[in-house]
């Protein structure tokens, strides 16, 4: 029992370090990368082409940062490097499309490989408890999925590659990620954590994540079921935000 409690401790105090007191540090790469795209959708490619060399320059001290303190029984948020790593990925590969470089698409393979070579790792050590014990960040674990299938849709519309390796793994990438979503779902109605927590905001970006990147899978590979699943998918999200919102409000 005094091993258990010792543990707990040892989870606490690992989670807290790498939510709170480092959060900012350890989610700036893959915020980066979403200003970025966003950016770069708007027409501003030169300005996402700088967030990309800003968020590259940081990716490796991100990596070093935290692949250097992993252990075993991981809290979610151990996840991130996989997010930061896939946030690249998209970013690179929405300026290649956008005619900034042909160079970056295989970059951008390169980075979405490399992402889920780091997820399996991080799910390796990932401590499962925290499926129905997680204050939260748990779901970066589901949430990297996401934005790895997000990428692999954009890898797809690059028109690069012309065999079906690529759209089939972007499929089962995106599968997994649904199937996190339906465990994480099933342990929150369970296990009810009805207090707030500021590490509930790590529960609100993979759900807007997922619904992109299933809208964008579904547009992508023409899979028209898809499109229609992630607004649904959205509007969870909307919801979700709206109450960590009002959690956040009512905690002060």
């Amino acid at each position: 029992m005094i091993a258990g409690q010792r543990l707990q401790v040892r989870l606490k105090s690992m989670s807290d370090q790498l939510t709170i007191g480092g959060l900012a540090s350890r989610t700036g790469v893959a915020a980066t990368t979403v200003l970025g795209t966003r950016i770069s959708l708007l027409g501003w490619h030169w300005l996402a082409a700088a967030l990309l060399v800003i968020g590259a320059a940081a990716w490796p001290v991100l990596l070093i940062a935290v692949i250097g303190r992993w252990q075993r029984r991981l809290p979610g948020v151990a996840f991130l490097v996989c997010v930061s790593t896939q946030g690249l990925a998209v970013l690179s590969v929405t300026l290649s499309i956008a005619g900034m470089g042909d160079w970056l698409a295989p970059v951008a393979l390169a980075l979405w490989v490399f992402g889920l070579c780091l997820y399996v790792v991080a799910l390796w050590r990932f401590d499962i408890r925290q499926v129905w014990t997680g204050a939260g960040d748990q779901w970066v674990a589901w949430g990297a999925l996401a934005v790895s299938a997000l990428a692999g849709s954009k890898l797809v519309a690059a028109h690069r590659w012309t065999d079906d390796v690529l759209r089939t793994a972007t499929l089962v990438v995106l599968g997994l990620c649904l199937a996190w979503y339906a465990v994480l779902l099933v342990a929150e109605a369970v296990r009810p954590r009805n207090h707030y927590d500021i590490r509930r905001w790590a529960t609100v970006f993979p759900l807007g994540m997922t619904a992109v990147a299933t809208s964008r899978t579904g547009a992508t590979l023409g899979i028209s079921y898809l499109h229609p699943l992630g607004e649904a998918l959205l509007a969870v999200a909307v919801a979700a935000w709206m109450l960590t919102s009002a959690g956040l409000l009512g905690s002060r």
